[in-house]
């Protein structure tokens, strides 16, 4: 360990969180070594460290410009590597009151697989002066080295570090290293609605991005998203005992029970590439380790390690990123107990938003078995009312959700006195009437023979083309529906 400068940072886990951590690291000054288990692919490609690899991901406005922040030129990088950007606003997507309104009200995103994201990540991490990344290397205990860290491993020598920080997700050996130091075990905080989902990847042209959303008066949802080399992955959304199925025909057979026929006919149109890939890990997990009174110097938590989310709302990749980035410069100091706790501190509240969305809208399935405080009863409902304006038409009320949804902008906008006086309006007056259900999907629809009467009408303009730039996870935030 060094005696002067900043400090050498070991990172346990090339998951994003790490990655981001690493490019904070590096950009303060430190020497970095990121220790990970897995053997990465020389081509981007499944790993067993990731279990939910073939499922979509996103990274919402806050994340990409987080992301960006850290590794100056991603964008253009990912770009380069067939990512769709996507105009979230002129997304087809279908909410509890209807279909949201096509107009420009959104923010892009970035729309490819997972392992083409993580591959430009970790390239442009691994190219940084002073980072070091060790494959194939399982961390398997924690000790204390006089006013720094010894990472054991399985396979070579250990990793001795001044500051440590845990980025191995879901599967942190994190508290039992604790545990075995003798500091007090942190509370953990668990919200799981048993929502499970199963996605294919397709190849087709003459198709459309499109979100129908699962809320709990209508379990079942689906999701359809280009991606590079001119493939879609299609996915099927279910909770509790009626989770979708692993096998192809039932795969399909789910996404023709959803509200809207678009997600079956269009994949009748492709050509399937690979098998259903399902995932069931869900859950909500929290560890407060800021709460820890004896939480030890040079040791921090972050991502998935610190605050897993449901990954149907896609905010994992964009916390992680935020996080990087608010540790910034104090990770180029060698913290004191004072300081850890601290940066832990701040760590863990860029978490609070996104965990507040997704669990108050997790805790509204009754297949959670928890409850939801009074206030996330009323928030929830005047969200679903400012919802209810947006697929009216009311463009405040659809900046105000993109906005908050995408993390640029505060919750508190919803509570903005012209969206209040709309509501009122519209409950004494009744309600403009719904926008209808987008051209886009009319047009990608109709080149199916199966195609109902609602989505005949083909677009001379789209017919035939993929409809980039309609396709997007939901801009609006979804996840603060209420029950």
């Amino acid at each position: 360990m060094t005696e002067q400068g900043p400090p050498h940072v070991a990172v346990v886990g090339a998951s994003f969180a790490g990655l981001f951590t690493a490019a904070a690291a590096a950009a303060a000054g430190c020497r970095v070594t990121v220790v990970e288990r897995d053997e990465l692919p020389e081509v981007p490609g499944p790993r067993p460290g990731v279990a939910q690899g073939a499922q979509p991901h996103i990274v919402v406005q806050r994340g990409l410009r987080a992301a960006g922040q850290l590794l100056p030129g991603l964008e253009d990088d990912l770009l380069a590597r067939g990512a769709v950007r996507i105009d979230t606003g002129r997304l087809p997507w279908l909410g509890p009151h209807g279909w949201s309104p096509i107009g420009d009200h959104g923010y892009d995103i970035l729309s490819l697989t997972r392992p083409a994201l993580e591959d430009a990540v970790r390239r442009r991490v691994e190219r940084l002066p002073g980072v070091g990344l060790r494959t194939r290397t399982r961390a398997v205990a924690l000790q204390r080295r006089g006013t720094g860290w010894r990472l054991e491993v399985a396979e070579g020598a250990a990793v001795d570090a001044d500051v440590l920080h845990d980025a191995a997700g879901r599967g942190s050996r994190l508290p039992r290293w604790l545990a075995q130091l003798g500091v007090a075990p942190a509370r953990v905080d668990r919200v799981d609605a048993r929502i499970g989902y199963a996605t294919r990847r397709y190849r087709g042209r003459g198709g459309s991005g499109l979100v129908v959303q699962s809320h709990p008066a209508a379990p079942r949802g689906g999701l359809v998203l280009p991606v590079e080399d001119g493939g879609w992955l299609v996915t099927a959304v279910g909770v509790g005992e009626d989770r979708p199925p692993r096998g192809a025909a039932g795969f399909e057979e789910f996404l023709s029970s959803l509200r809207d026929p678009a997600a079956a006919e269009m994949v009748r149109c492709w050509e399937p590439v690979g098998d259903v890939v399902v995932h069931r890990q869900t859950a909500n997990v929290r560890h407060r380790y800021e709460a820890v009174p004896d939480w030890p110097a040079g040791l921090l938590a972050v991502g998935d390690a610190l605050c897993a989310f449901d990954p149907v709302y896609g905010q994992g990749i964009t916390v992680a990123a935020c996080q990087a980035v608010a540790a910034g410069r104090r990770l180029g100091r060698r913290p004191d107990e004072r300081a850890t706790r601290r940066l832990q501190r701040t760590l863990s509240r860029v978490a609070d938003l996104p965990w507040s969305i997704a669990t108050g809208a997790d805790l509204a399935y009754p297949t959670t078995g928890g409850t939801r405080t009074r206030s996330q009863v009323l928030f929830g409902a005047w969200a679903g009312e400012v919802n209810r304006l947006g697929t009216r038409g009311d463009l405040r009320a659809a900046r105000v959700l993109a906005r908050t949804y995408h993390l640029v902008g505060s919750p508190l906008g919803l509570l903005h006195p012209a969206l209040v006086t709309a509501a009122v309006r519209g409950r004494l007056r009744g309600h403009p009437a719904p926008a209808p259900r987008p051209d886009a999907l009319r047009s990608s629809t109709s080149a199916h023979p199966s195609a109902s009467a609602q989505s005949s009408t083909t677009n001379p303009a789209t017919a035939g083309q993929p409809a980039a730039v309609n396709t997007a996870l939901p801009a609006q935030p979804s996840p603060l529906e209420p029950a």
